[in-house]
């Protein structure tokens, strides 16, 4: 039989699979208990955060990023910690990576990688007006939803791989080189903005050729094509989609082009649509204070909850004649053990068990999903002792197995003919079952 599974919550947030992981943090799936709503949940080591002394930069853009509620960034709903963990709730996209569709299908047509440069544009222009730097912009953080509009995700959140030293400018400690910036690679400090603005011509390049334009087995002479604008265009770029990247690939941040330069281009105005959105709605921020403060009553809750052990087709098959309801009152059928399915949720079925089992004088030992009933009198053949377990056989249905596990048949055989009187509203039952009732 299956063993049963572990499922782990954060606060009223259910933990599935992992979804993505990076140096510093891992994205999980997961599902808001109360509205069933599917997120993304990316957590941090605190002991990271802080030996990085990056506490107060993550808390000033994690505020900040609960302020930005724009159609082309990834959302980010609330932020929670444990002792040792801080969570982050993000919006969950659906439609997979933007560079899915360059793997499966090729370099796209002007038009439409036009359309995604400019849903970037505008979510980097925002961002940059608002403070918030991506500093690692490359294909895995650009997204798409169920509409396949772009998605940038990490915005303000790459700043775990940064360090502001006494300069005050940013020092990148990891990242993806083919699309980092050549001021970056110079490790002298870098303007955010303008290095997010050369890896979005890294992007726009790599959607209209479908290969990157700086690429070297040697990361020494990676790094020299980079500091160079070393690049060749293919011959199918029109002349302004090559005007453009020429100006964004500039190795020198003082000259390159700027957002404001780019929206005014005559390529990238070609059916140009500015972002719609409705920024009215207020941002609470105090959960962002309260998960770094170091106190007990501002941490999360987070627990394993063990579910009903999974019942698969081979052993429903194996155990078919106990799945007739008829045999749940039965005395002739009904031998040592019995089963019975019900469409109530795993815990209803246990408590309700336990609430009629402790009346007709039993003990009741409860561990994960099995119940061990133990009369507190001897019978005719000792202790009557009852082994119950609960599995799933799907989302909404379950099955429950009681069987004899010591003692006298027919006082097991009198107990549950007690507790199926009790349980009457738990067993499910077909239409046939409740005609023959009445």
């Amino acid at each position: 039989m299956n063993r049963p599974k572990i499922k782990r919550r954060v606060g009223k947030y259910e933990m599935g699979k992992t979804i993505g992981e990076g140096t510093f943090a891992k994205v999980k799936f997961a599902r808001n208990s109360e509205t069933q709503e599917p997120v993304a949940l990316k957590i941090m080591d605190k002991d990271k955060v802080l030996k990085h002394e990056m506490a107060e930069q993550i808390k000033r853009e994690i505020a900040t990023m609960k302020l930005i509620k724009h159609p082309n960034v990834v959302r980010l709903y609330e932020v929670m910690a444990s002792k040792t963990k801080i969570f982050i709730v993000l919006e969950f996209v659906t439609g997979g990576e933007l560079f899915d569709k360059i793997v499966n299908h090729g370099r796209m047509k002007e038009d439409e990688a036009r359309k995604y440069f400019q849903q970037l544009i505008n979510a980097v222009d925002y961002c940059h007006s608002r403070g918030v730097y991506h500093r690692d912009l490359k294909p895995e953080n650009l997204l798409l939803d169920a509409g396949g509009n772009l998605k940038v995700s990490d915005f303000g959140l790459s700043a775990l791989s940064q360090q502001v030293r006494e300069d005050g400018l940013l020092h990148t400690a990891c990242g993806t080189p083919n699309y980092a910036a050549p001021e970056i690679l110079n490790d002298r400090g870098y303007d955010g903005a303008s290095a997010d603005l050369w890896s979005c011509g890294v992007i726009l390049f790599v959607l209209l050729a479908g290969f990157l334009p700086f690429d070297d087995s040697n990361v020494l002479n990676l790094y020299k094509k980079i500091r160079c604008a070393d690049y060749t265009c293919p011959s199918w770029f029109s002349f302004r989609a090559v005007q453009l990247i020429m100006r964004i690939l500039d190795p020198n941040p003082t000259t390159r082009i700027t957002v404001p330069e780019i929206l005014e281009d005559e390529w990238f105005k070609i059916d140009y649509k500015p972002a719609i959105f409705d920024e009215t709605e207020d941002a609470n921020l105090d959960d962002v204070e309260a998960v770094f403060k170091d106190s007990e009553e501002h941490h999360v809750t987070e627990r394993r909850e063990e579910q009903p052990a999974a019942m698969n087709a081979f052993e429903l098959i194996s155990m078919s004649e106990g799945l007739n309801l008829g045999n749940l009152f039965d005395e002739q059928a009904f031998k040592r053990e019995t089963r019975f399915t019900s469409k109530c949720p795993a815990n209803e079925i246990m408590n309700k068990i336990e609430e009629a089992a402790k009346p007709l004088g039993f003990d009741v030992d409860k561990k994960n999903y099995k119940l061990r009933l133990k009369n507190s009198k001897a019978g005719r053949k000792g202790i009557l002792n009852i082994a119950t377990e609960v599995f799933q056989v799907a989302p909404s249905l379950h099955m429950v197995e009681v069987r004899k596990a010591k003692g006298d048949t027919l006082e097991f055989h009198k107990f549950y003919k007690n507790l199926s009187t009790c349980l009457e509203d738990v067993v499910w039952k077909t239409n046939e079952d409740v005609q023959e009732l009445k």
